[in-house]
């Protein structure tokens, strides 16, 4: 199969998000084959050989993920790749993740759901799973391809992030997005920025595993570099031992959360189309922007004042931005396939300043450019509803 060197290739978006994670050094993958992340796993099982990197095809996804956290611990750089039924089964350990702060990188390709639901065809109903799904109170960084060229770019910021913050990341994919065939640029290696983690400075004896510097990320040691090290799912103090003291407790998740809000400005990424004169602006993420962006241009032509904003960052999300926009805007509109899911922080952060709709889609294809044209012009007449 050869290792994929620089030049623009024609590619599916799977592939070239198994491409990016081998770019951005992963060399340990653990996995279940499930429709439509499917092509990551079998894509890694055959490119892994070359590059002396482990894979490991588990029993589910429960197991995935914890071998995943185990491999992170051990020094590698580890990924997993799943969708909405599988991604269910990780959640325990993705708290567990969050709250030992081990990075790693989950992909979860989304597909139609709830259970089962559809498994060959797109959806984006795990949007809010990606922020709440594990219990507690915590910081995520959630991305969100639109392209086959975003798969390998943003597999490789969802590593970068991962290492510098000391989390997991998920890149929030989905079907459409997944098995999309496009022209697909890599750049030479020496061009690609990769960002590994923060290693001890200090002696063994003076080592705390979660005693943070100032950006409120504590530098990992790793199992088998000399250090002590306590890894617990339990609240902990500084030395890694497990505490019920109400303080600590405090001290711990303030910080998990702080370490993602306070840095947002460095997370946080997203595209605009024609907002800067706009009356009526679109959100929209993943597959649903293609068509989102196509309405806006359609309705330019047609005198009316659409823009596009996309996400790309949907946790943590781009609040500020969205409530400047909102005060010179006369409506927001969100077109995902859900039944609501953004569009309620969309409206969180239009805090009245103008109205917001929904274009909801049950899943199993995207929205038409034109349906959403027709609802630009309803609410540019004043029939939004």
């Amino acid at each position: 199969m050869g290792v994929k060197k620089e030049g623009t290739y024609f590619m599916g978006g799977n592939i070239a998000c198994a491409e990016g994670a081998i770019m951005a050094g992963c060399s340990f993958f653990a996995g279940y084959p499930i429709t439509p992340a499917t092509e990551i796993l079998e894509r890694i099982a055959n490119r892994f050989p070359e590059l002396h990197g482990s894979y490991l095809q588990m029993e589910d996804e429960l197991a995935s993920m914890a071998s995943i956290i185990g491999a992170s611990w051990g020094g590698r750089k580890a990924m997993t790749a799943t969708s909405g039924p599988g991604f269910s089964l990780m959640m325990e350990n993705y708290g567990l993740a969050l709250m030992t702060e081990t990075p790693c990188v989950i992909v979860n390709v989304m597909r139609g759901g709830p259970s089962t639901g559809l498994p060959t065809m797109v959806a984006q109903g795990d949007v809010m799973q990606t922020r709440w799904g594990t219990h507690g109170d915590v910081g995520v960084i959630v991305l969100s391809p639109a392209s086959p060229q975003e798969m390998f770019d943003l597999t490789i910021e969802a590593f970068n992030l991962s290492e510098k913050y000391r989390l997991p990341v998920i890149l929030l994919s989905d079907e459409m997005v997944s098995h999309m065939t496009e022209k697909v640029v890599i750049p030479k290696k020496e061009d690609i920025t990769i960002i590994n983690r923060k290693k001890p400075e200090c002696t063994p004896e003076e080592y705390l595993p979660y005693c943070p510097d100032e950006d409120l990320v504590p530098p990992m040691a790793c199992v088998g570099e000399g250090y002590s090290i306590h890894v617990t799912g339990l609240t902990h103090d500084e030395r890694g031992y497990p505490s019920i003291d109400e303080k600590v407790q405090n001290m711990l998740v303030t910080r998990l959360l702080d370490k993602v809000r306070n840095n947002a400005h460095d997370i946080i990424r997203y595209q605009e189309h024609m907002v800067e004169d706009a009356d009526i602006i679109i959100l929209a993420y993943g597959s649903a922007s293609r068509s989102a962006r196509e309405a806006v241009d359609m309705a330019r032509k047609k005198g009316i004042k659409a823009g596009l904003i996309r996400p790309i960052t949907i946790w943590p999300f781009p609040e500020d931005r969205i409530s400047e926009l909102a005060e010179r805007a006369q409506a927001f509109v969100v077109a995902e396939i859900n039944f609501g899911q953004m569009v309620y922080e969309v409206e969180r952060c239009c805090r009245g300043c103008c109205p917001t709709y929904l274009i909801p889609r049950m899943g199993g294809s995207i929205h038409t450019p034109e349906e959403i044209l027709d609802r630009i012009e309803k609410i540019s007449k004043g029939g939004g509803q």
